[in-house]
């Protein structure tokens, strides 16, 4: 399972991710923003789709987008057990699962009230495609840092 949530800045490029997903045929929840409303705020979308893939036990991923991926991205991280990354090339989001086991992507749809330059549609599509089929390597200094990220978490 894949949730998605953006906010107004990210609602473009997510609507536009949502179709392409169904396309492939991947099953996907879409946890809002459902119009787009210029006034809503990313928490209110992050921290649903953390929820979900934290309580998944490890089946499921979030996609998030936001103007610069980077708020909507640390309202993820607040959510024990996730691992979320804003992302903007396919060299990033391939190192972030195999190194860190990121369970959440976080993209910068940044085409509303912000000076970033959000991601094409394409760029996105790539480096989705790229985080989707990568695995986590399993390597020993990964796993060592990524328990050591849960003791943090865990006080």
């Amino acid at each position: 399972m894949i949730y998605l949530a953006s906010d107004h800045a990210g609602f473009e490029l997510k609507e536009k991710v949502k179709k392409y997903l169904q396309e492939k045929g991947l099953e996907i929840e879409d946890l809002g923003a459902h119009t787009l409303d210029k006034n809503d705020d990313y928490p209110d979308y992050g921290y649903p789709v953390a929820k979900k893939v934290a309580d998944s036990g490890g089946k499921a991923k979030g996609l998030l987008f936001c103007g610069s991926a980077e708020g909507i991205c640390i309202v993820a991280n607040k959510v024990k057990g996730i691992r979320a990354v804003a992302v903007w090339t396919t060299t990033n989001a391939k190192h972030s699962r195999e190194h860190n086991d990121a369970n959440v992507l976080c993209l910068s749809g940044g085409k509303t009230r912000t000076p970033i330059p959000g991601l094409s549609t394409d760029e996105a599509k790539k480096i989705i495609d790229i985080w989707l089929m990568t695995p986590f390597s399993g390597v020993e200094r990964h796993k060592r840092r990524i328990d050591k990220i849960g003791k943090i978490e865990n006080g």
